[in-house]
């Protein structure tokens, strides 16, 4: 019995380490939340070897984890959960520029700054392998607005998307 628990241990570790390769998350963050908010967000660069998508997400921190983009229309800045999003090979996909954010809903306790929250992607090759990759975002103060160097747009956009977020939540 623990030839075999070891053996699996050993995959999975393998398994861990060639996801590490194929493809790169960084840059990896969420805003502290107030006691009492229900939903965060999570920011990425995410840069696969291969054609991917990234299908969806999971996280221990909430009940759910979904793919939102960001599109302005009519004016108006409005939030739209959608089915995968494209990581073409060797493209830096910036989830802020790009307009796509992970949605965390139904946090079990607040977000809470200088931590992390751990949450696993689920992307689907072009050959049709999934592949599960393991992300921790160091979460950052609820008032930070020092975007990183060219992301002065997705940090308005960050802004006013848990602006309407909370307003949806009343």
């Amino acid at each position: 019995m623990k030839k075999h628990v070891w053996a699996g241990l050993a995959a999975l570790l393998i398994s861990l380490s060639a996801q590490a390769k194929d493809v790169k998350v960084s840059d990896a963050w969420s805003r502290a939340t107030a006691p009492g908010q229900d939903a965060g967000m999570v920011q990425a660069v995410i840069t696969s070897k291969k054609d991917a998508k990234l299908v969806g997400a999971s996280s221990k921190a909430c009940a759910s984890v979904e793919l939102h983009s960001m599109v302005t229309e009519g004016g108006m800045m409005k939030m739209r959960q959608v089915e995968a999003i494209d990581l073409p090979a060797g493209e830096a996909v910036d989830f802020g520029a790009q307009g796509y954010h992970l949605m965390l809903i139904g946090l079990k306790k607040p977000l809470k700054e200088g931590k992390k929250v751990a949450v696993t992607l689920q992307l689907r090759q072009a050959d049709g392998k999934m592949k599960k990759v393991k992300v921790s975002a160091k979460i950052r103060s609820m008032t930070d607005s020092k975007p990183q160097a060219g992301h002065e747009h997705s940090e308005r956009m960050k802004h006013e998307h848990m602006d309407m977020h909370e307003k949806m939540q009343h």
